[in-house]
């Protein structure tokens, strides 16, 4: 599968940017990968995200002295070295990875249509997060967009203990700035931050 690596400083974090070409992608890639035959009821489109974030992860952890490539855990989650924490996340024909000393969300979302952003936004915002979403200056699209890919990457560094039960109205908006919001649940503040970038918004979390 042909990809394009690029690193990218974001949020005191750096994260490795993999564009790749599903069209591109043969079976025998997932070979790159020593976790491959869990993989092997997966549809195409799925392999191939998979195997663009993994190589964006492998990007990541070199920085940290690791050549691994990160399995897949109980929950499907990525496993990560001792001491270590990661994201990784995937988007249409990017995928996104990095890793830190301490827990980090990371999550890229293609911007809402009009008509997606009406249909999902009172199951991802209460009265009043709208309130503060209407009075941050984006489109209607970008600010939900924007609200999806925060408790996102909030959920992500959230730990596994908490998740089972843990939705959208967990995680609710308390402070909303240029470029950064806060984020409460579980009894913990979780601080994200954004860019946009063409048509997709990132986001990463951190506790």
């Amino acid at each position: 599968m042909r990809t394009t690596h690029t690193p990218l400083t974001f949020a005191d974090h750096t994260l490795h940017v993999v564009e790749f070409d599903p069209d591109s992608f043969h079976e025998h890639d997932m070979l790159w990968l020593p976790h491959h035959t869990q993989l092997l009821s997966s549809g195409r489109k799925r392999k191939a995200e998979h195997l663009a974030g993994r190589i964006a992860a492998v990007h990541a952890l070199r920085e940290f002295g690791h050549k691994a490539v990160p399995g897949i855990g109980a929950q499907r989650q990525p496993l990560w070295p001792q001491n270590l924490f990661g994201s990784i996340s995937h988007c249409a024909t990017i995928a996104l990875a990095t890793v830190s000393t301490h827990p980090v969300g990371l999550d890229i979302e293609t911007i809402f249509t009009l008509q997606t952003a009406n249909e999902l936004l009172s199951s991802i915002v209460t009265n009043t997060e709208k309130e503060w979403l209407a009075n941050s200056g984006l489109t209607v699209e970008q600010a939900l967009t924007l609200a999806f890919s925060a408790k996102e990457s909030a959920f992500k560094v959230t730990q596994a203990s908490q998740q089972a039960n843990a939705g959208f109205s967990q995680y609710q908006i308390v402070e909303l700035q240029h470029n950064q919001m806060i984020l409460r649940a579980h009894s913990q503040m979780y601080r994200v931050q954004w860019r946009f970038s063409g048509n997709d918004v990132i986001t990463l979390a951190t506790v």
